[in-house]
């Protein structure tokens, strides 16, 4: 018995973020490979994007999205206009300029890009990459520069919110959650904590105050 095939490919595969749309944004070094970048976007879509965004909208709209990045041919227009942004009228009756949902899904992947491309895991384990004309960043100064890639992330995705509450009827999947916006803390990003003696207070108030994602939901 033959079965059927589908072309679509499944929401967990696609991406919605191409590597070089995502360098439009931020000077990466061309000797980063794209397969590397495509892995912090679908981090980015999946940790980020999908509790933002809440579980129904964000499964509609990855659904017109393929493997490569790229928004296809056949999606609804309310959804390209959520993605790559329009003109509207708000509910005071100016005129906006809405920039869609790639400038917060590229700051958030270049977050996760700085918190994770330092590091390379070996058959040893994990280890810091050396440089031969340059000097690692120190962590202290990678934490800061996370907390400016989220900062600009969540500024854009302020934006998106206020168009999805201007534009709820066209799209009746968004539920605004608070805790939404709790989750977009400007710190990399934990799931737990581990309170030992090696994980004492750091003085770094992003850090210490840090609210779990478990405790969110």
């Amino acid at each position: 018995m033959s079965e059927n095939i589908t072309s679509t490919p499944p929401a967990s595969t696609s991406l919605m973020l191409t590597p070089s749309l995502l360098q439009q944004f931020e000077d990466i070094s061309i000797n980063v490979k794209p397969e590397r970048l495509q892995v912090y976007i679908k981090k980015a879509q999946e940790l980020d994007l999908k509790p933002f965004l809440g579980y129904p909208l964000y499964y509609q709209l990855i659904k017109y999205f393929d493997t490569d990045g790229a928004m296809t041919a056949d999606a609804p227009q309310v959804y390209k206009k959520l993605f790559n942004g329009c003109e509207y009228t708000d509910s005071y009756g100016y005129s906006l300029v809405y920039e869609g949902l790639i400038p917060t899904l590229a700051y958030f992947t270049f977050a996760r890009f700085i918190e994770g491309n330092g590091v390379h895991y070996t058959a040893t384990g994990p280890v810091i990459k050396q440089y031969d004309n340059a000097q690692a960043v120190n962590t202290q100064d990678v934490i800061r520069l996370v907390q400016q890639q989220r900062s600009i992330a969540n500024a854009h995705a302020n934006e998106v919110e206020k168009f999805l509450q201007e534009k709820q009827v066209d799209y009746p999947l968004w539920r605004y959650n608070e805790r939404n916006k709790s989750a977009r803390q400007s710190g990399p990003r934990i799931r737990a904590v581990d309170r030992t003696e090696f994980n004492g207070p750091t003085g770094i108030a992003e850090i210490d105050n840090y609210l779990p994602f478990d405790n969110l939901y």
